[in-house]
């Protein structure tokens, strides 16, 4: 009889995200981000060109799941006072792999879903010049609200799909993933050649032009063309 575990404190419970269409709910493992992955936002963010791509991370627990239909609270946080929208493409891993080629990668997908990479963009840009990780403004508490997966089979043309992000009704972002500076098979070419893949991670896939700011009492719509919305307010 194999031994039993003990533990000296509970576990922490496995973050998890609705499906859409399923009362199953997909694990989340690790949660990979690509920075300035739009040419627009990268130049209103002081850069040009199409730069190597680069990731960042965030604790799985930083997710806050938003179910279909839903618009859920999220915190202002502490530290700030200038917390910024980024709405994005979150891509679901449902095959690992390591060194994985762009034509083979959508292979490696298990759907897609909207998602905000909240950011302390103050802390952030402080980091920034004292050339110090800014983990501090990226990766904190409930800073990555996801809503449901949508099966990718269900959704082929998500790559030149419409992506767009309104707060209190009003448009700030809107763009097409097929404007993403490393599209979602090369991104996964890049970051499986890093970090050896596997089921259960999830990939942000950028953020086009025109984050900002926004205050508590604003509600936020993200919508990317054929997946469900995401529905959260800040409290």
């Amino acid at each position: 009889m194999p031994h039993q575990v003990t533990y000296a404190l509970p576990p922490a419970p496995v973050v998890s995200l609705p499906l859409v269409g399923s009362e199953a709910r997909f694990p989340v493992r690790r949660v990979y981000c690509v920075g300035r992955n739009y040419e627009e936002h990268a130049k209103e963010m002081g850069f040009t060109g199409r730069e190597p791509p680069f990731f960042f991370m965030k604790p799985a627990d930083a997710i806050v799941p938003v179910a279909s239909g839903e618009t859920v609270d999220v915190p202002y946080p502490t530290l700030t006072q200038n917390f910024h929208h980024e709405v994005e493409l979150v891509v679901a891993i449902g095959q690992g792999g390591s060194y994985i080629k762009a034509a083979d990668a959508l292979n490696h997908v298990f759907g897609y879903a909207v998602g905000l990479d909240m950011t302390r963009r103050d802390l952030q840009s402080d980091m920034k010049k004292q050339g110090r990780p800014w983990c501090i403004g990226k990766a904190f508490d409930a800073s990555g609200p996801v809503g449901p997966i949508t099966l990718a089979q269900d959704v082929p043309s998500v790559h030149q799909a419409a992506i767009c992000l309104n707060v209190n009704g009003q448009l700030r972002q809107t763009s097409h993933i097929n404007r993403l500076i490393w599209s979602v098979a090369e991104t996964i070419e890049h970051l499986s050649a890093a970090w050896a893949l596997q089921a259960g991670d999830l990939i942000f896939t950028g953020t086009p032009e025109g984050v900002g700011a926004v205050i508590r009492g604003d509600v936020l719509r993200g919508d990317v063309e054929g997946l469900e919305s995401l529905n959260v307010r800040i409290v």
